[in-house]
């Protein structure tokens, strides 16, 4: 099940900027991060007279728009869903899904605080707050970081949401650059190599398996070398 995590945080703390600045941390580890935002106040993705606002004025329920690159769902609900809802009915294949907003909701949340714009903390440990983002210390026995410790955050992140999902991990490298897995992928890489291991002798219980291939560059043929060493 793809973790959730609220970002949340009164009006002005930078609960945007703080997603920016994590989610390109996140990505650079390999792991695919969804947003979502909320807007209490309802949106618009269509501009009058486009072919999908038309569409759906027409009286469709769901409108797709698609492209070779991307792919936009527009479509009507019967209430404001739930971040658990949105998860099951719209998102997958990511590691992780970043919220902003949903203060609500019942899902982890990490809050960010500025000291010069609020003086209360909008969270507590009851509404399951996890961590703070912030200027200030806080002694409210949840982890805080600092406003520009992405690193930091990030780390508490992977440890708790995304490498505990599970019990399990499994990081790809070729050519020493991380490559990007949907869950399905790693669940097969860990079923199908661990199934190998276990059938080998005294390998029966692996905790930690590392495989690393390289390939040489090619060497010449004796031909190509003397054809060149003659000319």
């Amino acid at each position: 099940m793809i973790p959730i995590i609220s970002i949340v945080g009164k009006s002005d703390s930078g609960k945007t900027t703080l997603i920016e600045k994590l989610v390109p941390e996140l990505t650079r580890r390999g792991y695919r991060v969804a947003t979502v935002k909320h807007d209490v106040h309802g949106f618009e993705v269509d501009r009058e007279g486009k072919d999908s606002w038309r569409h759906k004025q027409a009286g469709a329920h769901t409108v797709v728009i698609a492209s070779s690159n991307k792919v936009a769902l527009i479509r009507d609900v019967e209430k404001d869903w739930t971040l658990e809802e949105i998860r099951d009915k719209l998102i997958q294949d990511v590691d992780l899904i970043l919220s902003e907003g949903y203060k609500k909701d019942v899902q982890p949340k990490i809050e960010i605080f500025r000291k010069e714009k609020h003086k209360e903390l909008l969270c507590t440990k009851e509404d399951n707050l996890i961590a703070i983002v912030s200027d200030r210390t806080f002694h409210i026995g949840v982890p805080c970081f600092r406003l520009e410790d992405m690193k930091g955050l990030a780390d508490f992140i992977e440890k708790r949401f995304i490498r505990s999902e599970g019990g399990k991990t499994v990081t790809l490298k070729v050519n020493g650059k991380t490559v990007p897995l949907k869950p399905f992928i790693k669940d097969f890489l860990i079923n199908s190599i661990r199934g190998m291991i276990t059938s080998l002798k005294g390998c029966n219980k692996p905790n930690r398996i590392e495989i690393r291939i390289e390939e040489s560059p090619a060497s010449p043929s004796p031909i190509e070398g003397e054809e060149r060493k003659g000319g």
